[in-house]
C-alpha cells in the first residue's frame, strides 16, 4: 500500500508512520531496516548519536526500494553544535550513510547551556539551500526555542520530533506546532506498556477492531495529526505496527484514550 503523507511547510511531505532505529546496528540492524522498507515503511529515522548510520544506509541499499521513495532522517548530535561543527558533522553522517542527500536533518537536542543551536540552524539552512538536505527540523525543542530560531533566522523548522505517547499527548506543544504549520513527529509512541496493559482500556478498544493495543496506540497518534516512529527489529512486529490504516478510532474512543493517566 502507499503510505499516507503529511505536507510540510517547505513544500515536501513526510509519511505518517516511520521506523525508529535506535540500537538497531550491524548486520541485524541493516536487515531490520530492509525488512521494514519491504513491508511498506518509507520513513526511516536514525541519528549520528545512535552509532548505526552505516547499518541504516546498508539496509536502504539492501531493500531494493528506490531511493527516491524513501524519506531518511538523521540528526545532529549535541557535541557538534556551532556553524562549522554542524557542517563537519553532516559530512560525517553523509559518509556513514553512504548517501548523497539526506531527506530530513534535525538538531537532536537544543543544548541550551551551550547556546549554539541558532548557529547550527544557520548551517542547516545553508545545507538545505545547497541541496544536500531537503528538509530541516529540530527534536526536543520547546516553543520558545523554535520562536527564537524564527526570530533570528527567519526560517521555521518543518518538524519537531518529541516524546509523545499515551499519557503524554503534548497538547500545548502540538497546538503551537499547528499554529506554525510544523509537523509533530513522535518518538517512543508505545511507551508505558506496563501501565497500559494494567489499565486495559486500550486492549478493550483493540478488541473492538480485532487488532493489538500497540496498533490502537499508533492509530491514536496518527489521528492526533502526529507522525509516530515505533522501533522494532522484528519483521512481524514491524508489519503489525505498520498495519494501522484499516481502521479508525471514533471521537469517543479518542476521548477515552486522551483521558488516560491525566
Amino acid at each position: 500500500m502507499t503510505t499516507p503523507t503529511l505536507p510540510m511547510i517547505d513544500g515536501t511531505s513526510i509519511p505518517t508512520i516511520g521506523l525508529g532505529t535506535y540500537s538497531l546496528d550491524g548486520e541485524d540492524g541493516a536487515a531490520a531496516v530492509a525488512a521494514a522498507l519491504r513491508t511498506g515503511y518509507r520513513l526511516i529515522d536514525t541519528a549520528l548519536g545512535y552509532g548505526n548510520e552505516d547499518a541504516v544506509g546498508a539496509g536502504i541499499r539492501e531493500s531494493g526500494i528506490p531511493r527516491d521513495e524513501i524519506v531518511l532522517t538523521t540528526k545532529l548530535p549535541g557535541d557538534d553544535h556551532g556553524y562549522e561543527a554542524t557542517l563537519r558533522s553532516f559530512e560525517t553522517s553523509r559518509a556513514n550513510l553512504g548517501l548523497d542527500t539526506v531527506d530530513v536533518y534535525l538538531i537532536h537536542w537544543p543544548e541550551p547551556e551551550k547556546d549554539l543551536f541558532v548557529d547550527s540552524w544557520r548551517a542547516m539552512i545553508e545545507l538545505q539551500k545547497s541541496g544536500s538536505v531537503r528538509t530541516i527540523g529540530v527534536s526536543n525543542f520547546s516553543a520558545e526555542q523554535i520562536l527564537r530560531l524564527e526570530a533570528e533566522t527567519g526560517v521555521l523548522p518543518a518538524l519537531n520530533q518529541i516524546e509523545l505517547h499515551i499519557g503524554l499527548p503534548q497538547d500545548d506543544l502540538r497546538s503551537f506546532h499547528e499554529s506554525k504549520g510544523i509537523v509533530t513527529e513522535s518518538y517512543s509512541p508505545l511507551k508505558g506498556r506496563a501501565a497500559i496493559e494494567a489499565d486495559g482500556t486500550l486492549q478493550r478498544i483493540a478488541d473492538e477492531f480485532g487488532v493489538s493495543w500497540n496498533q490502537v496506540a499508533l492509530r491514536w497518534s496518527i489521528q492526533l495529526g502526529t507522525v509516530p516512529i515505533p522501533r522494532s527489529k522484528d519483521a512481524a512486529r514491524q508489519a503489525q505496527n505498520f498495519d494501522v490504516f484499516g481502521f479508525e478510532l471514533n471521537d469517543e474512543q479518542m476521548r477515552r484514550i486522551n483521558e488516560l493517566y491525566l
